[in-house]
């Protein structure tokens, strides 16, 4: 008998179901999981799941053969389905396990803002497969605000940048609802492409996934600046040995620039569509940064050269969007009011 965790649950969950990290928040608990979207599959046809999260991670380039780590979701929606559904089924009876079955029958999933309404469909259908009877899909940009504690639904407005691993959602917010938005299949997942292909060009050498995003931890700055300095470890796409170089932060803030210019491109394009009302608000208010990209430094000065307005990072923004969804699931009056997915 297969396991469904709403069997035994009372309370809300909340799921940021993210392409890099899935985190589960659970109403009375807040945050009880945070792991990568990764998934430990057989090489053969079956494809039988072995591991998730960062377990998988761990058999990375480490397994002799046999294994392969897939990532399910790819650019903020749902790219293999039957993956997807094993690993949200797997997270979750791993979070009942950490907190003595503190889960809910309600469960609150959050989207980007340029799913297709397959890939909608796709997600809620991923929900109920693993026992959830009461689905509800909440905009990204709207739990991220929540999530940072801007007053999402007052008459004023608010703006979020939700720099997510694989999707930004930028929103104008007042009331609940959505004034101007903006969402681009851009973040942190392209900032460690870009990293790779530099490291590939400039010096012939192949780096693994985990590698090049511990580089952009280490080195990448939005402005440049300073001139830390990295040796990292890869294959040399010469002769295929293994090989390492030394690169600093001036040239990883080079090589990921233009990924930096889609995004400060995509928040002044709200700023201009957005109301004179609205408008004249953010300049009090100013822009607050959530998800994985508002941890990039620097990122908030340049935005706010850019823009001419404030910029912050949220306190905890890896985690806005969970915490920001499993408020809204809890506040019937904000459900109400609020312009969901």
């Amino acid at each position: 008998m297969s396991f469904n965790p709403f069997e035994f649950l009372s309370r809300a969950v909340a799921i940021d179901l993210g392409t890099v990290n899935t985190l589960i928040a659970i109403k009375g608990r807040g945050i009880v999981l945070r792991e990568p979207s990764a998934v430990a599959v057989t090489a053969d046809e079956a494809r039988e799941v072995i591991a998730c999260g960062e377990e998988a991670l761990r058999m990375a380039g480490r397994t002799p053969g046999g294994v392969n780590i897939v990532w399910p979701l790819r650019d903020g929606v749902i790219a293999d389905y039957t993956l997807t559904a094993e690993m949200l089924r797997r997270f979750l009876e791993l979070a009942v396990g950490r907190r003595n079955g503190a889960l809910g029958k309600k469960l609150a999933m959050c989207l980007p803002l340029c799913v297709t309404d397959v890939e909608r469909r796709a997600l809620e259908e991923a929900a109920r497969a693993v026992g959830a009877r009461d689905v509800m899909l909440i905009d990204e940009p709207l739990a991220a605000a929540v999530g940072a504690g801007l007053p999402a639904f007052e008459p004023v407005g608010s703006m979020v940048a939700d720099i997510g691993g694989g999707t930004t959602d930028i929103a104008v917010i007042s009331l609940g609802g959505i004034a101007s938005s903006f969402s681009l299949r851009t973040g942190g997942r392209h900032i460690d492409a870009a990293i790779a292909d530099y490291v590939a060009r400039q010096y012939n050498l192949s780096l693994g996934e985990r590698t090049a995003e511990e580089v952009k931890l280490t080195l990448a700055m939005a402005l440049p600046g300073g001139m830390e300095r990295m040796q990292v470890r890869g294959r040399s796409l010469e002769n295929g040995l293994p090989a390492r170089v030394v690169i600093n932060s001036g040239e990883i803030s080079h090589a990921i620039s233009p990924v930096i210019r889609k995004l400060t491109d995509a928040v002044k394009r709200v700023l201009s569509e957005t109301p004179p009302e609205l408008a004249a608000d953010l300049i009090d208010t100013g822009v607050t940064l959530t998800g994985g990209g508002a941890l990039l430094p620097g990122f908030d000065r340049l935005l706010a050269h850019e823009t001419g307005i404030s910029v912050r990072a949220a306190e905890s923004p890896l985690e806005c969007v969970a915490l920001g969804a499993l408020r809204l699931l809890g506040d019937r009056d904000a459900l109400e009011g609020a312009q969901l997915a």
